[in-house]
């Protein structure tokens, strides 16, 4: 009897041991479950249900009546073969190259200037912060107002200085709008360029400057041969948010200026705006929001790629 009952007890503490694995595998996937749904609503659901509506004829017609043909790739050819869709790109990608530029190197100067202590440092960054906290519609409006032909303080400021003569309306001229809401969304990127470089350059250990000093390094070259590599992931990723968050820019630009005068600022996600809820070509609105996530995802992957490519050879 008393090895009868042993080896029940054992049975049980394994049958016991076994559930309570079970359950601590099942209570991992508990925890995950809130995150894992939310993603698939907000992300995955509409990402899947934007696909399917991009190889389909969707209009006004046949959305009420709920009977789309299939056209497969259809939407795709007609969007990548107007050239409205080729100078949206064109205009996105030179939105986003001329805001990066600015964003990034200003935000590293700002970067390796508060890298270093000093009274008042940090009230000056909180500051600067400001305009990354804003909304984008009130940094839009506030720039909109700001470059207004008729009472803005950017031609108050040129009269003043004897550089203009009468007034510009900076966003109503197709010459200069893009340029405008260029200007304004570098404002509003510094900051979070400066907030992600501050920390690289804060890891950097000081023996290592020390040590270039005494090797009789300038401070050119220490920057040139210390800082520059150091940072150089993060810097990437820095430029990877950058590219991402800047090519799908659409609330600035519709804010400023609509998109137009004339199309002179109609970026990629304007395009998709005016052909969805403008146009109501719905099918072709989709196609062209997917292609833009197609291209955010090989910018992403050659990131991840180069990222590797750095890790091995080092």
């Amino acid at each position: 009897m008393t090895r009868t009952q042993t080896h029940v007890d054992e049975q049980m503490r394994a049958q016991s041991q076994a559930h309570g694995v079970q359950w601590r595998q099942l209570s991992r996937y508990l925890f995950v479950a809130p995150a894992l749904i939310y993603i698939t609503l907000t992300m995955l659901y509409p990402v899947f249900s934007n696909l399917r509506m991009s190889l389909y004829d969707v209009n006004v017609s046949t959305f009420l009546a709920n009977n789309a043909p299939f056209v497969g790739l259809g939407n795709y050819s007609k969007v990548i073969g107007d050239p409205a869709f080729q100078h949206a790109l064109g205009l996105s990608l030179l939105f986003t190259s001329g805001s990066l530029l600015f964003q990034f190197t200003i935000g590293f100067g700002l970067a390796l200037f508060f890298s270093r202590p000093f009274p008042g440092n940090g009230i000056l960054r909180a500051l600067l912060l400001l305009a990354w906290m804003l909304p984008t519609v009130v940094s839009g409006s506030i720039f909109r107002w700001m470059l207004d032909g008729s009472f803005g303080i950017i031609n108050f400021i040129l009269q003043g200085l004897g550089l203009l003569q009468g007034t510009r309306f900076w966003l109503t001229d197709p010459n200069t709008a893009l340029i405008g809401t260029i200007v304004a969304n570098i404002w509003v990127g510094i900051p979070f360029n400066m907030i992600l470089l501050l920390p690289g350059l804060q890891s950097i250990s000081p023996s290592l400057y020390e040590a270039a000093s005494i090797d009789g390094a300038s401070g050119w070259q220490s920057f040139r041969f210390v800082t520059l590599p150091l940072m150089r992931p993060v810097a990437l990723s820095v430029l990877l948010l950058g590219i991402i968050y800047t090519f799908k820019v659409f609330d600035l630009v519709y804010v400023m200026t609509g998109g137009g005068p004339v199309d002179a600022t109609t970026v990629l996600p304007i395009y998709v705006f005016n052909l969805s809820f403008s146009f109501f070509r719905f099918g072709e609105g989709a196609a062209t929001a997917i292609l833009l996530l197609l291209g955010l995802t090989v910018v992403a992957i050659g990131y991840l790629w180069l990222s590797q490519h750095e890790e091995v050879a080092a």
